[in-house]
């Protein structure tokens, strides 16, 4: 049995931007093809919570999504703090990185990284 979920229950997205870069950080470090995207959560941060965004292997009690041509690797329980959450890549004067628009949190840190529920 598949344990891979169909993109259109997908809980996170990314924009245009972000997809070019995630694909052009895979091939510059040359991550083989066992790994993923992991997007999920932690305790900590400023405010309570940080955002996690990188490759690594799937372990137990991931999900599977490909989401744009990439392969997510996302823990069961972090989908209901990221259901309807949108990555993206800046390249500013002002800011430079992945930036992540919850509408689950109800607040967030100045870091952009960090947010509680």
């Amino acid at each position: 049995m598949s344990n891979t979920v169909d993109t259109a229950f997908a809980p996170v997205t990314f924009t245009e931007t972000a997809v070019k870069e995630l694909f052009k950080l895979k091939d510059q470090q040359e991550i083989a093809e066992d790994f993923g995207l992991r997007v999920g959560v932690e305790g900590g941060g400023c405010s309570g919570m940080n955002y996690v965004l990188g490759f690594d292997q799937k372990k137990e009690g991931d999900q599977e999504f490909v989401i744009n041509g990439i392969k997510v690797f996302m823990h069961k329980a972090h989908q209901m703090y990221l259901m309807g959450m949108q990555v993206d890549w800046q390249d500013g004067l002002n800011s430079r990185g992945f930036t992540f628009s919850n509408p689950n949190a109800a607040s967030t840190c100045g870091c952009g990284t960090s947010f509680s529920v």
